[in-house]
């Protein structure tokens, strides 16, 4: 606009340059001779062409009306009764029209404050303006997420929906290392895709390598002991991002974006896929992959990822070209360092006859023979509980593995599962019928009436039987000490500072329960010693 009033002043201005502007602006060709008339009464107007001047009493969004948007998240219409239901009160000044409003709220508020106040930081976050980061080198930096899968997959009969642990290399794009979790993730989901990540021999190369930093966002299983020890050991530095800023790290969240819409979307017992009728619901005779050939089908689609995918970022290379024409030099650790850099350390433990006692069990190996009496130091891989790593507590040497000792058969386990979940659905039946309450529905206002009715009987037998089992509770065994014991008994003087004084206790004599004095008078004997001073 300011070329064009600069032109207009000069007399060199044309039809045809300001049917052009109008085209390119969108509007009609009156409406740019009308702005350029405005721009030369006041030269502020050329910075915002067709914007109304301000003018004295031209309503502008205030902070009530701020807090009144985020109250009724966005809605106008609502915050225009709100505002004239106050005016009636003597609360506030009359607002102006509907649609006036509307158009303040629109010339004052940018759109993501608009979307803001709608919906929340989120909505927000959709209209910000974000810079993308130099791709850098190779093994420069890594990003890492867990991911739950929208598909549904057969694990050991039940439907499940896997979970996903991987990382990725933010100059090349690659996947570097993967592993697949049939149930929640843990530090040891971690562990298993870091090994795939930095190791390079097959099946995990050729990409790998130890990288100079990894971004996490504040999992709990990233920011573990053992996974942050493993780090520190591999000479990793971790950042770790802000909470609620996927944006910080958005080659893993493009991953986790791509590979639903890439793969997922195609599987079986995709839960998102849509489907006929009113109700979202699965096809009954739908065959489920199982956890075996999900994970086989996963990893075909990451290998096609690494090599024959072309990002545009690349610019038409794939990962595996982009990574193979960096010259960037990589630090690799060897597959036995890297095996004990990733398990958890559980102090040292003495080798005895029975093996190693770790958490109450025995744990034995072959090797062991002979090595009763030596200080060994225990690791070990998080929720793998069937077997120790253990190594020389002084010089660091690698032993050997240790199993566990008398495990139960598969057979066993199964039928301690299935016990475990049967026992399970019938403590929630319970708690779930115990606090189940009924309430009267109501058409006016009144009090909530709780609905079910019991009997005398039913009443006095549930109370009697709470009361049985509060006095059971606040019973106090130790309230009272014990009676003394016999003064011929040889009693500890721990034990007699607990007991109190009390009568002579007639304890029973022979194998008829009749009782006989001990002396005199039916009195107890007093207690006599030998030739040594010992009491007899």
């Amino acid at each position: 606009m300011r070329r064009l009033l600069a032109l207009r002043r000069e007399g060199k201005l044309t039809t045809g340059q300001v049917r052009s502007a109008a085209e390119m602006l969108g509007v009609r060709e009156r409406a740019v001779w009308r702005w350029l008339a405005a721009a030369e009464e006041d030269e502020a107007a050329a910075a915002a062409p067709g914007e109304r001047s301000a003018y004295p009493g031209r309503f502008t969004v205030t902070d009530e009306v701020r807090a009144l948007l985020g109250l009724w998240k966005g809605n106008v219409a609502a915050v225009h009764r709100e505002l004239t239901a106050r005016a009636a009160r003597g609360e506030g000044d009359p607002p102006p029209s509907l649609m006036t409003l509307h158009r303040a709220i629109r010339r004052d508020l940018t759109p993501g404050e608009r979307a803001g106040l709608a919906g929340g930081e989120r909505a927000a976050r959709r209209h910000d303006v974000f810079l993308a980061r130099p791709r850098g080198w190779r093994n420069q930096v890594w990003e890492t997420d867990h991911v739950q899968v929208p598909v549904l997959v057969d694990v050991e009969g039940k439907v499940r929906r896997p979970w996903v642990t991987w990382f990725t290399d933010c100059s090349t794009n690659a996947i570097t290392g993967v592993a697949v979790t049939p149930g929640d993730p843990s530090r040891e989901s971690v562990l298993a895709a870091l090994r795939s990540a930095v190791l390079r021999e097959e099946p995990y190369g050729p990409f790998g390598g130890v990288p100079e930093k990894v971004r996490v966002d504040r999992g709990k299983d990233f920011l573990s002991r053992t996974v942050t020890a493993a780090f520190d050991l591999l000479d990793v530095t971790v950042e770790d991002l802000p909470a609620y800023t996927p944006h910080l790290k958005g080659r893993v969240e493009g991953l986790n974006r791509a590979v639903e819409s890439m793969f997922l979307a195609s599987l079986p017992g995709y839960a998102r896929q849509p489907r006929p009728g009113k109700r979202a619901s699965r096809p009954k005779d739908e065959v489920l992959l199982g956890f075996e050939d999900f994970t086989a089908r996963l990893l075909d689609w990451t290998l096609w990822w690494n090599t024959e995918h072309r990002p545009a970022p690349l610019r038409g290379r794939t990962p595996l070209e982009a990574w193979q024409d960096d010259p960037t030099p990589l630090r690799d650790v060897s597959a036995a360092d890297l095996w004990t850099f990733t398990l958890e350390d559980a102090g040292t433990r003495t080798l005895t006859t029975r093996g190693i006692r770790f958490r109450k069990r025995d744990y034995v190996g072959p090797w062991m023979t002979g090595q009763a009496g030596v200080q060994v130091r225990i690791r070990f891989m998080p929720h793998h509980d069937h077997r120790i790593e253990v190594y020389h507590a002084a010089t660091g040497r690698y032993l050997g593995p240790a199993d566990l000792a008398d495990q139960a058969t598969d057979e066993q386990i199964s039928a301690v599962r299935r016990a475990r979940s049967a026992r399970a659905r019938r403590l929630k039946k319970d708690l779930e019928a115990s606090q189940r309450e009924r309430y009267a529905a109501v058409n006016q206002p009144e009090a909530p009436q709780r609905l079910g009715a019991l009997t005398t009987a039913q009443a006095e037998a549930e109370l009697a039987q709470t009361a049985d089992s509060d006095l059971a509770q606040l019973a106090l065994p130790d309230a009272i000490p014990p009676a003394a014991p016999p003064a011929d008994w040889r009693t500890p003087a721990s034990l007699a500072t607990l007991t109190t004084p009390g009568p002579p206790v007639r304890y029973p004599y022979g194998r008829d329960g009749a009782s006989a004095p001990d002396g005199p008078g039916g009195r107890a004997a007093p207690p006599t010693t030998d030739e040594d001073g010992d009491a007899s």
